[in-house]
């Protein structure tokens, strides 16, 4: 009787343990969005990206970056792109970086530099620095934006919204 109680005993400490891990580790996988201050940004921004063989000076009225989660940042700015020849800066507008695997609408995408452009199609076309298109998602468009700014991030609760316009693609931890 008393090898019962003792094993009983045993099971319900694993169980209260396991119960306990579970909890902290969905409380740790609350993310949590924070798009950053022009202050912060600027810290991270870089004042120009390396694409296709040129670099470009970083629009840094038109840059941002959010953290997504504790310690992992993505960051996007548009880029002057009047030195490119004109098959590039026809695709490639700006950059985009991230510290760690993310989400943009239903791809993943691994950390990493790369160069973007949200096509007429409504299309947001992300490339390497060799300006080979890797990634191609759909974009969506949010008619009550009151005053859409050529690039800007706003958080949500599923992520961050990187809008050029009213044009916007929803990036997400992965």
């Amino acid at each position: 009787m008393k090898t019962l109680t003792d094993r009983s005993i045993y099971l319900v400490a694993i169980a209260a343990l396991s119960l306990a891990c579970a909890i902290a580790a969905g409380a740790q996988n609350k993310r949590k969005f924070e798009v950053l201050s022009e202050k912060d940004a600027n810290s991270v921004i870089p004042s120009s990206f390396y694409f296709a063989g040129q670099s470009a000076p970083t629009q840094m009225r038109n840059a941002a970056a959010a953290r997504i989660g504790t310690n992992r940042l993505v960051i996007a700015g548009m880029v002057d792109t009047s030195g490119y020849s004109t098959e590039i800066s026809g695709k490639y507008e700006g950059f985009f970086i991230s510290d760690s695997p993310v989400k943009i609408g239903d791809k993943t995408l691994g950390t990493g530099a790369y160069g973007f452009g949200f096509s007429k199609n409504g299309r947001l076309n992300l490339f390497d620095v060799s300006s080979k298109q890797i990634l191609s998602v759909d974009t969506w468009t949010d008619a009550e934006l009151k005053r859409p700014r050529p690039l800007q991030m706003i958080a949500e609760s599923s992520g961050v919204r990187l809008y050029k316009g009213k044009s916007y693609v929803v990036i997400s931890p992965r």
